[in-house]
């Protein structure tokens, strides 16, 4: 049986959700294709498929445990990678805030979090561990990060915090189970990505940033790609990435 890699937060193909899945689907993995949206989950699916790939769409809430759960259900006993890619930009100043929607930036951005991260887990240590290949791991488990992962920033209180807990719950998670075997990993993406979030979004903004002002997606996914292939004796727990004209 083919390996299994979950993408959760999938959007629009040329998102970098939609990009995980093509290329895990490339390096031969079934993908679960993981988000809100069936339509477009199912388009990506079709579009995998006929460029000779394996994929499923699935709908799933990111904070609702019965459906993370079931998720990794559908995963089977061959999971070889999962990343956690949902998130929700929630600018606004910490005194004109409603309780609800700081919670449900901390439950987009964290609590997903660890309801998946733990999920995989579980079934990454049902894996056998192959302790004679140092190549090898039980299991990939990989987190989207942002710069406000590591600081604060004015008018982004709820988006900062909850992005914040998210790396340190991954740091944790990776101290916590390396010696088990599995790795842990967390990805910074510092700056706009050049998809069509932004792209067909926002395009004024895009045409001010221009192509190199926006994370070129290619570049992020082979980020992910180089975390999920590293040999068990030289793992990195996170890689930043960004342009090379973003100030940081």
């Amino acid at each position: 049986m083919a390996k299994t890699a979950i993408v959760i937060g999938v959007g629009p193909d040329r998102g970098l959700g939609g990009q995980l899945c093509r290329r895990f689907a490339a390096e031969g993995l079934h993908v679960l294709i993981a988000g809100r949206t069936q339509a477009s989950l199912d388009t990506l699916a079709s579009a995998i498929a006929a460029d000779g790939g394996s994929a499923e769409a699935v709908v799933c809430d990111a904070t609702s445990e019965s459906d993370v759960v079931a998720l990794f259900d559908r995963a089977g006993d061959e999971l070889s990678v999962a990343v956690y890619n949902a998130g929700n930009n929630t600018p606004g100043k910490i005194a004109e805030m409603d309780a609800d929607y700081f919670e449900a930036s901390w439950r987009v951005c964290c609590f997903g979090g660890f309801l998946f991260g733990r999920e995989a887990v579980r079934r990454f240590l049902a894996n056998e561990d192959p302790d004679s290949d140092p190549n090898e791991s039980r299991g990939t488990l990989l987190f989207t990060g942002a710069s406000a992962s590591l600081r604060g920033r004015a008018n982004f209180g709820a988006f900062n915090s909850s992005k914040g807990a998210l790396r340190n719950l991954a740091q944790a998670m990776a101290k916590e189970y390396g010696a088990d075997g599995i790795h842990v990993g967390h990805v910074v993406v510092d700056g706009p990505i050049g998809g069509d979030k932004i792209i067909e979004g926002f395009p004024q903004y895009a045409e001010k940033l221009g192509d190199a002002g926006m994370i070129g997606i290619e570049g992020i996914v082979d980020g992910y790609v180089y975390l999920y292939r590293q040999p068990r004796n030289a793992w990195a727990f996170e890689l930043d990435v960004r342009t090379s004209v973003e100030r940081w």
